[in-house]
């Protein structure tokens, strides 16, 4: 049984900064790409970065410069750092792994509960 738990989701004001983790846990083999997602009221989802295990990253335009993802892959965990936040960050944030479980011979993409992000002053 494989599991993502998000955490870090809350209300700040614009200019602000709030740090996202998530961590996979249960029986995995490897992991191959970890980011995040994030999805506003009546907008498509968006993704805003992902990061391979070596490190490599990709942001969407309207975040660069303000957000930086990392990750520990001793603890299966990523992260996503937001500073200068606006109101229009404001989303429900989805973290997500491609990673292969123990003993499959496939790898899936596998998703958070997601967790909420509200700036506002």
């Amino acid at each position: 049984q494989v599991q993502l738990v998000e955490s870090g989701g809350g209300l700040v004001q614009p200019g602000g900064s709030l740090r996202l983790s998530c961590a996979a846990s249960g029986s995995i083999s490897s992991i191959n790409v970890m980011g995040w997602y994030r999805q506003a009221p009546g907008k498509q989802r968006e993704l805003v970065a992902p990061i391979t295990t070596g490190g490599s990253t990709n942001y969407a335009d309207s975040v660069k410069g303000r957000f930086t993802i990392s990750r520990d892959n001793a603890k299966n965990t990523v992260y996503l750092q937001m500073n200068s936040l606006k109101p229009e960050d404001t989303a429900v944030y989805y973290c997500y792994a491609d990673l292969t479980p123990t003993g499959w011979c496939y790898s899936r993409t596998y998703w958070g509960q997601g967790t909420q992000v509200t700036v506002s002053s």
